[in-house]
């Protein structure tokens, strides 16, 4: 269950690298977005230049937060509905020949089962019940238990519950505070949002204190969000609706990276330039 904040309310803004510096070892994070689209990129790559270990992710459908991250070996579990680019790009290669090596574990889900994952971590409780899994391969391979209705008697899946350390949204607009508006689909990020220990909000653009009141509401509010990072460009080469669309020639660049280490040359170049 998310804890009680003890932050100025007034002003969350950190930098990037200190955002970062605030994801430990070992920790379990969560991403927003969806796949290319509007996903915290920026802050996985300055996670995998940092050579942060042992990491879970989390996230429904993932790409290149899960590409960079396996390929910098920063991960040791992805759970996950789907891994890969769903376009033109193809499979997430780093994430996979970590998965096929077992060099990390790849928690195979279904979309729904993070989901309901995550919102058993929102509600405190252990696991929360659904219908749908029972008989597929799925339980077996992730372990997954089934409960027993005491009301109807019936047979459903027990997905257990899910508390990420740090969720990172990536949204068009935040204010200091921590009001967010995100243009577009929202995804699942409310539920990410509400189920971490500690939300971190990056941003394309900064507004000012009074942009948020009676005629536009936040997406996110401010009583979620722990901290507040400026970051333009943030889901780039992914795309953020209304600010850039994905930059398919730096995609591709990216995909024809073979090795980690031709993957943190490149990371390390692209620091350079920021």
């Amino acid at each position: 269950m998310k804890k009680t904040k003890a932050v100025n309310m007034s002003d969350k803004l950190i930098s990037p690298d200190y955002a970062v510096s605030l994801a430990q070892d070992g920790y379990t994070l969560a991403f927003g977005g969806n796949v290319l689209y509007r996903s915290p990129v920026k802050i996985a790559k300055k996670l995998a230049r940092a050579g942060k270990q042992g990491l879970h992710l989390v996230k429904t459908a993932v790409a290149l937060e899960a590409d960079i991250l396996c390929g910098a070996a920063c991960v040791s579990t992805v759970s996950a509905g789907f891994v890969g680019y769903e376009i033109n790009f193809g499979l997430c290669h780093f994430y996979r020949k970590a998965a096929e090596s077992g060099i990390i574990k790849a928690e195979e889900h279904s979309c729904y089962s993070v989901i309901t994952a995550l919102r058993a971590s929102v509600q405190g409780v252990p696991f929360l019940p659904i219908r749908g899994m029972l008989g597929s391969d799925l339980m077996e391979a992730i372990g997954f238990k089934t409960v027993i209705d005491p009301y109807s008697g019936e047979e459903l899946a027990a997905i257990r519950a899910i508390c990420p350390d740090i969720a990172f949204i990536h949204v068009q607009k935040a204010d200091k505070a921590g009001n967010a508006e995100i243009i577009g689909p929202t995804y699942e990020d409310l539920i990410v949002a509400r189920s971490a220990k500690m939300l971190i909000i990056s941003c394309e653009e900064l507004v000012d204190d009074d942009y948020f009141g009676l005629s536009k509401k936040a997406n996110i509010s401010q009583v979620l969000t722990d901290h507040v990072v400026y970051l333009p460009g943030g889901a780039k080469p992914g795309a953020c609706e209304g600010y850039y669309d994905v930059d398919e020639q730096e995609m591709q660049c990216f995909k024809n990276l073979k090795t980690p280490e031709e993957l943190m040359r490149y990371l390390r170049d692209e620091e350079k330039k920021e």
